[in-house]
């Protein structure tokens, strides 16, 4: 048995505690879980009210959704940045087919093929694939700027031609279409067809919303709940439902990304295969990230109020006017943006669950306990309320912009989980890490520049749901100088 590397482990051992929770009758037990969870509860709630019950940030429950789509249902959730990490050790867990957490989709979504998303580090595919993906990005790295400004510019004069005309602009359908854009420009070798702009958005919708229907809820009222739960929740969706539009979305890249194919092959690597993980990368990783990432990103920045965007206004141009331009140099010199975005990914992760099989025993520690995990218990950790932990962020709940600004802000990066690792680490082949991590963020920090290059002000209002942050842009107030 070995114990969890931190370095904030205590000097004095913790005391060895049995896990608390309980996992109920077979069947009867998930399926109650899963109620409180879409239905009674809430998600945030669900896991809060198990934490005070228990008086444990580390607990035993079930997790959606159960029968008859998952098999096992049992997890051992861990809510505290200390406990967190262990789910990025791949040396004590494993992270093979866990990306949809107890359930797998059909392989019919991926073109029969596991893609590297849902293999483990230990498996020789995983290494080849990964670093293909990072060389291809690097070699892109020239293009990242130009591309996602040409992009942001066109959703920003949308934005303007709507609020003209209705007072008001609907945020996320703009914001998908230049994502859509964005992505297909960069990882293919041409736009896409004026058709295919149009459609492709909705086409990655129709493929995601079926795979990940069993964890998501569509916000009927409740005495449809039940239902609902038999639709989604009971059974998978078929496929079928998808062929069309995968299709599409394969057809295209399969035509339009030849220097990704041909170098795939080079590296040994299947040319339909590296297709397949190429659809996979845009669709699930690059587009659906951005796709979530974009509005929560306005949402909070807009609600932050005129204070904050005065001094990111001052500070992008500022940086902008001394590059001569929008720039990696200019990016890193604006100190206070990249602390609003590290704050916007800890405060609403784009990706709030992580799961992992334990390899072996393992000891972990929260701030209080110390707790036995066996091999093969599904480990599983709820981002939201790790990256908002009282004992290592003063006010997590409420958003700071210049919360990582400097030597001490810049020392609580270690607990930016976002990206299935530390903000501190690097993605590797060997790891599971995001390996688009630094492009998200390049992105992230790329469009508010754009907006405060345009704009000294905004407004917007924003509606939470299960399925993401709708975003409507009240005003936009030209910039001034």
């Amino acid at each position: 048995m070995t114990s969890s590397p931190s370095s904030e482990q205590p000097l004095i051992p913790l005391p060895l505690k049995p896990i608390p929770g309980s996992y109920g009758f077979p069947i009867f037990g998930p399926i109650k879980d899963r109620y409180d969870y879409f239905y009674i509860q809430g998600r945030e709630k669900f896991f809060r009210t198990r934490m005070a019950k228990y008086d444990s940030t580390v607990f035993r429950t079930n997790m959606p959704p159960g029968p008859f789509i998952s098999s096992n249902s049992k997890v051992i959730v861990l809510l505290d940045a200390l406990s967190f990490p262990i789910l990025f050790d791949t040396t004590k867990v494993e992270k093979r087919n866990v990306l949809d957490g107890t359930y797998m989709p059909s392989l019919a979504f991926t073109g029969g093929i596991r893609t590297c998303a849902f293999l483990d580090p230990s498996e020789t595919e995983h290494s080849l694939l990964k670093r293909h993906f990072l060389k291809f990005l690097a070699s892109r790295h020239h293009q990242f700027i130009p591309l996602f400004r040409s992009s942001v510019s066109e959703m920003f004069n949308k934005l303007d031609r709507e609020l003209e005309k209705n007072k008001v602009a609907d945020f996320n359908p703009v914001s998908d279409s230049a994502s859509f854009d964005f992505v297909f420009r960069l990882l293919s070798d041409r736009s896409p067809d004026k058709s295919l702009s149009s459609k492709g958005p909705g086409l990655v919708d129709r493929w995601l919303a079926l795979q990940l229907a069993p964890l998501a809820t569509l916000g009927l009222p409740k005495f449809l709940s039940c239902f609902e739960d038999i639709i989604i929740h009971t059974f998978r969706l078929p496929f079928a439902l998808a062929r069309s539009a995968y299709s599409k979305l394969y057809e295209s890249f399969y035509e339009s990304s030849g220097s990704f194919l041909d170098e795939a092959e080079k590296q040994g690597i299947n040319r339909e295969k590296a297709c397949h993980n190429l659809v996979f990368l845009a669709g699930f990783n690059a587009y659906a990230g951005m796709k979530v990432l974009l509005p929560i990103i306005l949402n909070w920045v807009g609600s932050a109020g005129e204070g904050l965007h005065r001094k990111l206004a001052v500070e992008i141009r500022a940086a902008v006017k001394e590059d001569g331009g929008v720039t990696f140099s200019a990016l890193e010199k604006m100190s206070l943006l990249k602390s609003v975005i590290y704050e916007v990914l800890r405060i609403d992760p784009p990706v709030p669950y992580q799961y992992a099989k334990a390899k072996q025993d393992i000891v972990i520690e929260s701030h209080d306990s110390a707790f036995k995990i066996k091999k093969g218990e599904m480990i599983f950790g709820y981002q939201p309320i790790a990256t908002k932990d009282p004992r290592v962020f003063e006010n997590p709940e409420e958003f700071i912009g210049d919360r990582f600004v400097g030597e001490k802000g810049e020392k609580l990066l270690k607990y930016v989980y976002w990206s299935n690792g530390r903000e501190t680490e690097e993605p590797t082949a060997e790891n599971k890490q995001c390996a688009a991590r630094d492009l998200v963020v390049l992105v992230s920090r790329v469009v508010l520049v754009e907006l405060f290059l345009r704009y000294d002000t905004f407004a917007v209002e924003g509606t939470q749901s299960s399925l993401g942050w709708s975003v409507k842009v009240k005003s936009l107030s030209k910039a001034s100088s």
